[in-house]
């Protein structure tokens, strides 16, 4: 009877120390999945593309900085959260937020009937609109002066929405799709294309900052506005985000960081 009863404590033991061990594996599993999610409460991820100055962009030493990053930053703080600046493919963007890669996309996303339908979004904070930009010396003057000219635009954004929109898009010779919009304003200048289609925030900021020998013609495409989103269905965090971007209008933050980066204050408030 002894020599039984240890053999079945012995055994007893085993099972529990086999059991405790894969419930450790399991919450170590837990931990590690948690700690890679967005839904992290301690972080803010901030989805963007890192070429669309001024709003979101890389500086001199890489550091991603703009208008927008300036924006969620102080954001994140205000909700005691740190903010992180995660790049995505701007064209992947409404999967990486559904997937829970990101939080939210705040790098001027633009507000178009899709994109509230598939997405969460806050108020509109920055009035925008697409724009048509051609080198001085190209002898286009007005949007009709595009036909059998080639363009060029960022694959996945509200431009290419604008020009398909337009009549202009089947009389023009091709259009050239980028990755981003520096490209494609970089394109313009050594003459791969004739007209790029894009922001009028970003149009504006990259002549400034490049001394670039183009003009915006004075026809636009689509006048627009841009606001923060966030996952459908997720309306803590859009109320939270809502919350510090009207606090920032309310104590000055907002003028203060759109005179920085525009000299001027152009915060929309929808008045």
């Amino acid at each position: 009877m002894k020599k039984k009863s240890m053999m079945t404590l012995l055994f007893v033991a085993l099972l529990a120390l086999a059991m405790l061990s894969g419930c450790s594996s399991s919450g170590g599993n837990d931990n590690q999945a948690a700690g890679n999610s967005a839904n992290d409460d301690a972080t803010f991820v901030v989805g963007l593309d890192d070429s669309f100055p001024p709003m979101g962009f890389r500086d001199d030493q890489n550091n991603i900085v703009g208008f927008d990053v300036d924006l969620a930053t102080e954001a994140a703080k205000r909700m005691g959260m740190e903010p992180k600046m995660q790049v995505v493919n701007w064209d992947t963007k409404e999967l990486e937020l559904d997937s829970g890669n990101i939080d939210a996309i705040w790098n001027g996303l633009s507000v178009t009937p899709e994109r509230e339908e598939a997405m969460l979004m806050t108020k509109p904070y920055l009035k925008n609109d697409q724009v048509i930009v051609v080198k001085k010396d190209s002898g286009i003057t007005k949007k009709a002066d595009l036909e059998g000219k080639n363009v060029g635009l960022q694959k996945g954004s509200s431009a290419y929405d604008a020009f398909e929109a337009d009549d202009i898009h089947t009389k023009v010779a091709g259009m050239n799709e980028y990755p981003e919009n520096v490209s494609a304003l970089q394109d313009l200048g050594i003459g791969r294309i004739d007209a790029v289609i894009v922001d009028s925030v970003v149009a504006r900021y990259y002549i400034s900052s490049e001394n670039a020998d183009y003009v915006i013609l004075d026809e636009s495409l689509s006048p627009e506005t841009y606001a923060v989103a966030v996952k459908k269905g997720n309306t803590e965090l859009q109320g939270k985000i809502q919350k510090a971007i009207d606090d920032m209008v309310a104590d000055g933050t907002a003028a203060e960081i759109s005179k920085k980066w525009f000299g001027e204050n152009i915060f929309y408030t929808g008045n």
